[in-house]
């Protein structure tokens, strides 16, 4: 930092008051960042005192992340340099929400949990399962753009923001789009934060569009036995009439890890696509009935899931990237986007360069949108996996895919850019990060092409 970090704490705490600030070791470990700790943590109340915080920073060149409950920090390449921690967690106010027009306010750190189980209590939520669900906050899941399986049916964030409130490092407090669907006024300057990982501002308010919680769901596993078959499967299914809430293959690895959560008591030792359907009585026998056919069509079995207990491994599959590196600390989790017909072919060719260099994977991909999740551990520690990811990473690129590093110990994240090669539209990026935060204060060097 430019200027000595006691006169940090005092003019901060001046923003926000002594009690929203901690300073120390203890107190920083938690937004910690590849082993990066900041020199305070500030806790704003309101939106007018994170733009403040923001534009002081700004003035003086401190670095600032900010977080809300920290379930997304991991996720980019380790900062250069991190000053201060940002955490939101303290702004939790329902700003407005009107059932009856399916939209809610929120401040960015009320929590994912907190929201739905309010909603709950009409028959409303919010369809998402981002990874991290039991910490994640609003804003941060806007920030990541994170969704998980339900993404088949209802998107992501993108599809449900109607509107936000966006703290800059100018000290202003910008507002994009409305509160009502129909209002799409400043929509793009919206879309251009989400999924901007905290590079750009920091999303302090957050308006939503809401949807009614079906009224029944059913959950179909369907054994495959081979890729060619799962193949097979995932094409008939697209091409159906049906419109499944959640379609995910599960390779035999992590079948095995999700059964026993299902209460399926043997191993699957091949691989699965797992439905989930929604809605009425009728959609529910008319997709068991479809399925039934089509599965016939290509010699595969449909078992059905209890209600219950299908609910907890869908939830595990959506934070599957969080649980596997949790249980296994040395583990590198990769996310690979593609064109979802090539889906069946680069899991098969990342399972057998993984093999040739003695690296278990463990894989779930939702084949309607072409996302997959590998899960690699490899006997001799994680640095010998970096040539391999390098290559997979290379023959997705030419199948019009990208591969990110979602999570790896930190010695493995210095060696590989965890965003891959950027994009085309790096140089927009880098005007609009100009544009916004010209002293590079926020995250700095996180993001795509060292953003």
């Amino acid at each position: 930092m430019a200027i000595a970090a006691d006169v940090v704490r005092a003019e901060l705490a001046s923003i926000v008051g002594e009690s929203q600030i901690l300073c120390g070791e203890p107190a920083c470990a938690g937004p910690g960042v590849d082993g990066r700790l900041p020199c305070c943590v500030v806790y704003p109340t309101s939106a007018e005192q994170a733009a403040q915080v923001l534009k002081f920073a700004a003035e003086h060149g401190v670095t600032v992340i900010a977080s809300g409950g920290g379930s997304k920090l991991g996720v980019g390449n380790p900062p250069p340099k991190y000053d201060v921690a940002l955490c939101l967690r303290d702004m939790k106010k329902i700003l407005h929400y009107e059932p009856a027009d399916l939209t809610a306010g929120v401040e960015a750190g009320t929590t994912f949990q907190e929201f739905q189980d309010l909603l709950r209590r009409d028959g409303l939520w919010l369809p998402l399962d981002p990874p991290g669900r039991e910490r994640a906050t609003l804003g941060g899941i806007v920030a990541a753009n994170a969704s998980g399986t339900l993404r088949q049916l209802y998107g992501t964030p993108r599809d449900m923001v109607l509107g936000m409130r966006i703290a800059t490092t100018e000290g202003k407090v910008v507002k994009t789009g409305g509160r009502v669907v129909k209002n799409v006024a400043g929509y793009d300057l919206g879309k251009l934060m989400i999924g901007s990982f905290g590079t750009l501002g920091v999303i302090v308010e957050v308006n939503l569009k809401l949807f009614p919680i079906p009224a029944e769901r059913e959950t179909f596993i369907l054994s495959a036995g081979t890729l060619g078959i799962a193949r097979d499967l995932r094409r008939s299914i697209l091409n159906s009439p049906l419109e499944p809430a959640r379609l995910v293959l599960l390779d035999a690895a992590a079948s095995d890890l999700i059964r026993p959560v299902a209460s399926l008591d043997s191993a699957a030792r091949e691989p699965e696509i797992w439905v989930e359907a929604s809605g009425s009585k009728a959609v529910i026998d008319r997709t068991r009935k479809d399925l039934d056919q089509l599965a016939r069509g290509v010699g595969a079995k449909v078992q059905l899931s209890a209600q219950e207990s299908s609910q907890a491994s869908w939830r595990l599959i959506s934070d599957f990237s969080n649980w596997f590196h949790i249980t296994s600390p040395e583990s590198v989790v990769l996310k690979g986007t593609m064109p979802a017909a090539h889906s069946e072919e680069f899991l098969s060719l990342a399972q057998q360069e993984a093999g040739n260099e003695k690296v278990k994977v463990t894989s779930i991909t939702q084949v309607g949108v072409g996302i997959m999740i590998l899960g690699l551990v490899g006997s001799n520690g994680v640095c010998p996996m970096v040539p391999l990811v390098t290559r997979l990473r290379k023959s997705l690129e030419k199948l019009g895919g990208a591969l990110t590093v979602v999570a790896a110990p930190v010695e493995f994240k210095e060696q590989v850019d965890v965003w891959g090669t950027p994009g085309s539209g790096l140089k927009m990026m880098r005007k609009l990060k100009a544009a916004w935060d010209p002293k590079g204060i926020l995250a700095p060097g996180r993001f795509v092409g060292g953003i």
